[in-house]
């Protein structure tokens, strides 16, 4: 799951904001970035690795064997503020809760930088020019600095979703169509004909 669409919740943001602190100390908006930037690679290692993502997130393992244990993997991979923030969180036993955490790290980034991300879904790939256009076209739309991540979709028929935090543009073939359907049985056939008209000439 993107980290845009993951829920952080109070416990998250104290420890988020916490390492934002000591990060912009230690080396302003550059460490702050490369921070973020590893804070995501490591999160990509608990998706895809099963077995490093239960020994983060396990109780049974003792917080001090683990804590070598991360030293062995993660030094000299990640930047030494993060490994000194995740092996706090680990003495804490709340290495479970290192997504929400990441999400509400990200969105205090984006929020001290005036930036926002987009996630931008369509059926196929979406190629670059067009998606350098849709960032330009957002970014002067909500006057920040937009950070767009690209998915694809196989399922939708055509048509492009975009997700700013909560909130969900759907602007999708297949929404139309169901939207379409639904008036079919609440309204008139001459209502749903003239909007049907309309798209057309759209």
């Amino acid at each position: 799951m993107p980290l845009s669409q993951t829920k952080p919740d109070a416990l998250a943001n104290i420890y988020a904001k916490s390492l934002y602190a000591e990060a912009f100390a230690a080396g302003g908006r550059e460490r702050v970035e490369a921070v973020q930037g590893q804070f995501e690679d490591l999160l990509e290692m608990t998706r895809t690795d099963k077995t490093f993502n239960e020994f983060l997130a396990s109780r049974v393992i003792p917080t001090t064997e683990r804590e070598e244990a991360l030293k062995k993997i993660l030094g000299g991979r990640i930047d030494e503020l993060l490994l000194r923030f995740v092996l706090v969180v680990n003495r804490k036993d709340r290495l479970g809760h290192i997504v929400p955490i990441a999400a509400a790290y990200d969105q205090v980034v984006q929020q001290q930088f005036g930036r926002v991300e987009v996630d931008v879904v369509t059926a196929s790939a979406i190629e670059a020019q067009q998606l350098a256009s849709v960032k330009s076209r957002l970014g002067e739309a909500l006057g920040k600095e937009v950070v767009v991540h690209s998915y694809t979709d196989p399922t939708m028929i055509g048509g492009v979703k975009f997700r700013i935090g909560d909130q969900l543009i759907d602007a999708s073939v297949q929404t139309t169509l169901r939207k379409i359907r639904d008036q079919l049985s609440t309204q008139g056939d001459a209502v749903v004909r003239g909007k049907i008209n309309r798209i057309i000439e759209d």
